[in-house]
């Protein structure tokens, strides 16, 4: 560890100023990407949680070396580590059997760690989790990205009006060497007439997903066909 730093970890004004202040930091760090990607939590909701979680370590240090409550100094934070999954809870969204808003929620409660790491004093840690949360959310998602565009994996949300289309996408895939590894069929629960179809799929050699969702969506009677 610094020893430059040693002073900070101390329980003094400035130390608790100075805590803060990174935490503030880490967690606006954290947030802004989530921001720039409109995404629910964003800027201001990252920092909050890491100010937060900040101010739990510190409260558990004063009332450990201050006000004598010798207990176990780690239970308000054990409790930060599960209740932010409540909050991360309700970034999540499904819809059309897609699930978004995983790595907002675990962008919240790595927030939430850093912010502990920030309140306890161990800044180095605190300030190295930031930067490689910040790699994961840039430089990662470019590879996540690649391998993805290269999978020959696919699943697809295929929403139809007409039975025929659905005949019919299944000819198509067939015929271009697409195999259909499942396939699951139901009707939308809010009265609609269409129908609703998922496909887990293997493409061709050199058959790019996209190429696939635009002639299925050329098929007459298909309404929705994304990928999910």
């Amino acid at each position: 560890m610094l020893t430059i730093l040693d002073g900070l970890r101390e329980l003094t004004l400035t130390s608790v100023a100075v805590r803060m202040l990174v935490a503030l930091l880490c967690g606006g760090i954290i947030g802004m990407e989530r921001e720039l990607k409109r995404h629910p939590a964003g800027f201001r909701t990252h920092i909050l949680v890491c100010l937060g979680a900040a101010m739990t370590t510190l409260t558990s240090q004063y009332l450990y070396l201050y006000m004598e409550y010798f207990t176990d100094m780690a239970r308000l934070g054990a409790q930060v580590i599960a209740g932010i999954g409540f909050l991360g809870a309700g970034t999540i969204i499904t819809s059309r059997q897609r699930v978004r808003g995983l790595t907002t929620a675990a962008g919240l409660w790595a927030s939430a760690i850093v912010g502990l790491a920030v309140g306890a004093g161990f800044f180095e840690g605190a300030i190295l989790m930031t930067v490689l949360i910040e790699l994961a959310a840039t430089l990662f998602l470019k590879l996540e990205k690649q391998v993805v565009a290269h999978s020959s994996n696919q699943h697809v949300f295929f929403e139809y009006d007409r039975p025929e289309a659905l005949d019919a996408a299944l000819d198509y895939m067939r015929s271009h060497g697409v195999s259909v590894m499942q396939l699951e069929i139901s009707r939308p629960k809010d009265g609609r007439q269409e129908m609703v179809a998922l496909l887990s799929l293997r493409l061709a050699k050199h058959m790019h997903p996209d190429e696939l969702l635009q002639v299925l969506l050329g098929i007459e009677g298909v309404v929705l066909a994304e990928e999910f």
